[in-house]
């Protein structure tokens, strides 16, 4: 099979799962919402990683369209919600597109280098 094909049916599948069967994916959820899920990042580049995902299946950022408004919403208020609870005092969304995006599903990272006290590392 050629490799395109290969990855087309990935993506689609990987879509499917977010889509229908959330609940499956064996992750312990800080969020989740009717258009959202957020927990740890399973293999952490910082020393708060937290992944945000949209249920929908949304292969990347540039696929979002007008009807995704919940998805944002809930996104930000997300992210509101985790950055008061964690106290991170510096921080930062990301999304990743195109050549940087490893995981055929749109998702976004928040990310801190807090030390206790909330206080950022010197390399943030």
């Amino acid at each position: 099979m050629r490799s395109w094909l290969w990855l087309s049916w990935i993506r689609s599948l990987i879509g499917w799962v977010f889509a229908h069967m959330s609940f499956a994916i064996p992750v312990q959820r800080l969020r989740e919402t009717e258009t959202l899920m957020a927990f740890h990042h399973p293999k952490p580049a910082y020393q708060f990683h937290v992944l945000l995902l949209p249920k929908k299946a949304i292969e990347s950022l540039e696929k979002l369209d007008a009807h995704d408004s919940a998805f944002l919403t809930d996104l930000y208020s997300t992210v509101q919600s985790l950055v008061d609870e964690f106290h991170l005092s510096a921080y930062r969304l990301i999304v990743n597109g195109g050549e940087y995006q490893d995981f055929p599903q749109l998702h976004f990272h928040l990310v801190s280098n807090i030390k206790m006290g909330g206080h950022p590392s010197p390399q943030e």
